[in-house]
């Protein structure tokens, strides 16, 4: 393993010289009297740490530290000084220094200082490491799905999140357009700085305009200081705009000079703010037609039609309905300390033949609702609230099931009942079960079902 370089900065040479006699056994060492000398080194050498006197000719240690935490994040910072009072060495704490300690030093416990720095610097970039793995790994795993329209999402998340492109997440109430978002981020290169939220369809008019750009003190009534708005939090991150079609017109002015120009002006200020903020926007409603009816800006509207994620409504995603359901009993189960053994076939088939117009928000709701109030280790029918099972069908068979049938089971009846109302069309079975023509087949093979399917009708014979 590569020793450690640390880089000794004080103007008395004999401090300096010390200083190396005692680290250069275990460590490289460089030594310099001067900040300004310490940051031209800084350009060309890589530091792990940096010890530092405080009163120093021209640039002092504080100043140096900031300047060159600034530049390189990663730098520690041990400040060295013959000064030995509180408030110096609190400043220098809060300033960024990673320990402080008063000369005449004591030689055993800096060497502890150093070695404990370096054992806690080594040890946050592994979590680094080890998160940026993670984050490639699991940057979406709190969206769930198998079905082919949901694999065309996660392909699409993946091509766009390390572009600086504006994304517009489209999709009915409820489909999971902020888990997009997220995941996007957190799959980006901009995952370590803030990922923003706005719910624009939740703030009034007159606060929407200072909670993007923030306001100036006495811009307004009640504006007793100054107020850094979502935009500039967002900076070096993502901002997420749910619900931008309930933005008004002179907002919208607003957020396209951002992405065009990069800039914003606060309430009450004519001073040019620069931001760099990743936008990410969402709507349930069709901008374009917003658009052709005066309701939304068209260059704006042009401005985020830049890559286009379409969320399906649950009701289109097949058997992504049971994944779901599952997996929020699991949850659920375990945040109420119950255990479960699962939904009922019987209840499967009412929940997998309902439409959820609240998609997935809906079907969640629900399933928390059911484990709080059943009574058994089975989720059944009589545990349904009776809206939904009072509902019509989506126009499918009920599944025939017996509590004894396995998830596989399971799934190859559903294959068989698809292609029993398609007469044996493969490509009409696998949009009705929510999943590609491929997986279909591979499924078929799977359970040797392929000789139970016909050939496909001609085109002109599918009505």
């Amino acid at each position: 393993m590569p020793k450690s370089t640390l880089l000794i900065v004080d103007d008395e040479r004999s401090a300096r010289d010390g200083l190396v006699r005692l680290f250069k056994r275990e460590y490289h060492v460089l030594a310099v009297e001067s900040g300004a000398s310490a940051l031209e080194l800084l350009k060309t050498q890589s530091v792990d740490v940096m010890l530092s006197d405080v009163r120093m000719p021209g640039m002092d240690g504080l100043a140096l530290m900031e300047e060159a935490q600034r530049q390189y994040p990663d730098l520690v910072v041990i400040i060295l000084t013959a000064y030995g009072d509180v408030e110096l060495a609190v400043q220098a704490m809060q300033r960024g220094a990673t320990d402080f300690m008063t000369k005449p030093l004591h030689l055993d416990k800096l060497e502890l200082v150093v070695k404990r720095c370096l054992q806690s610097r080594n040890l946050e970039q592994e979590n680094a490491a080890l998160k940026a793995q993670l984050d490639v790994r699991f940057g979406m795993e709190n969206m769930i799905g198998h079905s082919a329209p949901m694999q065309s999402v996660f392909e699409t998340i993946r091509q766009v999140a390390q572009s600086r492109a504006t994304v517009l997440i489209q999709g009915e109430s409820g489909t999971g357009k902020e888990l997009v978002a997220k995941a996007i981020h957190q799959l980006s290169s901009r995952k370590s700085a803030p990922f923003v939220p706005v719910h624009c369809a939740a703030l009034a008019e007159n606060l929407l305009e200072s909670e993007l750009f923030g306001h100036e003190k006495g811009a307004f009534t009640g504006a007793i200081e100054r107020r850094i708005g979502r935009f500039e939090k967002a900076t070096g991150g993502s901002l997420f705009l749910d619900e931008i079609s309930e933005i008004n017109a002179s907002v919208q002015v607003k957020i396209l000079r951002a992405l065009e120009e990069r800039q914003i002006e606060r309430v009450g200020s004519d001073q040019a703010v620069d931001v760099d903020a990743r936008l990410i926007a969402a709507t349930n409603r069709d901008l374009q037609e917003m658009v052709a009816q005066g309701d939304f800006r068209e260059d704006l509207f042009y401005r985020l039609f830049v890559v286009v994620i379409t969320l399906p409504p649950l009701r289109e995603r097949g058997d992504d309905i049971l994944l779901l359901l599952n997996h929020y009993l699991e949850e659920f189960g375990y945040e109420n300390e119950r255990k479960f053994k699962g939904f009922t076939p019987q209840a499967y088939d009412v929940l997998a033949a309902y439409d959820w117009p609240g998609n997935i928000r809906e079907l969640r709701n629900l399933v928390e609702r059911m484990v709080v109030l059943a009574r058994g280790e089975w989720l059944d029918v009589e545990d349904i609230p009776p809206h939904v099972r009072q509902a019509k069908s989506r126009s499918q068979a009920v599944l025939k099931a017996s509590p004894e049938m396995t998830v596989d089971q399971m799934e190859k009846e559903m294959i068989l009942q698809a292609l029993d109302r398609t007469a044996g069309n493969r490509t009409l079975a696998a949009e009705q079960l929510g999943m590609s023509r491929r997986t279909l087949h591979r499924k078929l093979n799977a359970f040797g079902l392929t000789r139970r399917v016909v050939d496909e009708p001609d085109a002109k014979d599918i009505g």
